[in-house]
């Protein structure tokens, strides 16, 4: 696939199921997303990748936070969040590990793991698999780590749902361009 026309047709997709990507795909998925912007070379992304038996994991860890963290949960939020990881057979934690540095600010680190992000889904696009990069309650936030026994510098930035699609991909509207640039000449 060329990259402008991989750019150009990524899109999100929520229903996926197997396959996910091979062990060797894999690889070559991270090493797309290590080619981020890393200002220092730093290396501030990291990654957990969760297939099988660690989904099971990961819904313990969701159900967990949500007990602990939710005023007023009820049971079937309880349930929608167990049952979150299982929409996908493979998911990746997005992770930023920040470190100090007197030229680069923490929030430099935390767009290096973005584009990261970026160029493991356009890699995923590219090798037909579908993903889609979900936040909410689970990320973004300076409790979620622990549950991760993650150290207090490292970010959890979002968790990338990856497999194959089982739907159609959604049509990608025309997006007028002149709407979000301004020109200087």
């Amino acid at each position: 696939m060329k990259a402008i026309e991989n750019i150009l047709s990524r899109n999100s997709i929520s229903k996926l199921g197997n396959p996910h990507p091979t062990s060797e795909e894999m690889d070559l998925i991270y090493k797309a997303a290590l080619r981020a912007p890393d200002h220092a070379w730093l290396r501030p992304s990291e990654f957990i990748e969760i297939t099988g038996s660690g989904l099971d994991k990961l819904s313990n860890i969701f159900q967990q936070y949500a007990i602990e963290n939710i005023e007023d949960i009820n049971e079937q939020k309880i349930t929608k969040y167990k049952n979150a990881p299982y929409r996908a057979p493979m998911i990746i934690v997005l992770i930023s590990n920040i470190k100090k540095h007197n030229r680069v600010p923490d929030i430099e680190q935390l767009l290096s793991t973005a584009a990261a992000a970026q160029n493991i889904l356009l890699a995923i696009h590219a090798l037909n698999y579908g993903a889609i990069w979900r936040t909410g309650l689970f990320a973004l936030n300076d409790k979620i780590g622990k549950y991760f026994n993650l150290n207090k510098n490292q970010k959890i930035l979002g968790y990338l749902y990856v497999g194959k699609p089982t739907t159609k991909f959604k049509k990608i509207p025309e997006i007028d361009i002149e709407k979000y640039i301004t020109r200087w000449k």
